[in-house]
């Protein structure tokens, strides 16, 4: 099977400070895996970078086996890349509805023939949207925002979803909700995915393997059938 996504010395700077050094990371078709470490060691850098909102400064990204270092961000949504980033960033004086239809642009990819509307499966994964789907963005709480912005990638019909801190500012009941639809994103829909996380508990129910970072580097992976203990003074460093 080929490879869904793999970065290979993949290095990212803001200006003259480099943040990411050497990062390796592969990823198959259908993979749960989760991202590790404390604020300000380049977790946030390494998904902007994997989305092409930051431009690699060393190494290569592919993406089936073909090389899109060098391909922007829009071009990596219509390839299939989804992405929901930390802080959510809906658009707040549209309605749940057109946020939603946002997403749909990602379905201008090469060789889609499929019909371009919100699919069924976002309304059956929250619920909640189709009660507010008029409602405006901006004065949707935390979790319904979350779930709004993973409703708006998953538009996209991606292979891939990223998601930066999804469980952050979120309160218990709403966390639980998004573990399970994420679940059945993942075995109903084969969706691959990758979060980064700092709830140990969340990131062990939910993936299957685990990369730590520290100050820009991958310092260990393996998966989460090891207790999360022997990776919490690892991630906490």
């Amino acid at each position: 099977m080929t490879d869904l996504l793999n970065l290979r010395s993949v290095s990212t700077a803001y200006g003259k400070g480099q943040v990411l050094w050497d990062i390796a990371l592969d990823l198959r078709p259908g993979d749960s895996a989760t991202v590790l470490g404390r604020n300000g060691v380049g977790k946030t850098t390494l998904m902007k970078t994997i989305m092409g909102q930051l431009p690699c400064t060393g190494g290569h990204i592919y993406w089936h086996g073909d090389e899109v270092t060098a391909m922007s961000a829009h071009q990596r949504s219509r390839a299939g890349i989804g992405f929901v980033p930390q802080g959510r960033h809906v658009f707040p004086q549209m309605t749940v509805r057109e946020n939603l239809e946002v997403g749909l642009s990602a379905l201008n990819r090469r060789g889609f023939t499929g019909p371009k509307k919100i699919p069924d499966m976002v309304y059956e994964l929250f619920p909640k949207l189709t009660e507010i789907a008029e409602r405006k963005a901006g004065v949707l709480s935390g979790g319904e925002q979350q779930q709004l912005a993973i409703g708006r990638a998953l538009a996209g019909q991606p292979q891939l979803l990223l998601l930066d801190e999804p469980t952050e500012g979120i309160q218990p009941n709403i966390v639980q909700q998004i573990e399970d639809a994420l679940m059945r994103v993942r075995t109903e829909l084969g969706v691959a995915i990758l979060i980064v996380e700092q709830n140990l508990d969340f990131a062990w129910a939910f993936a299957d393997r685990y990369f730590v970072m520290q100050r820009g580097r991958m310092v260990a992976e393996g998966m989460t059938t090891e207790p999360a203990d022997t990776v919490a003074h690892l991630v906490h460093v």
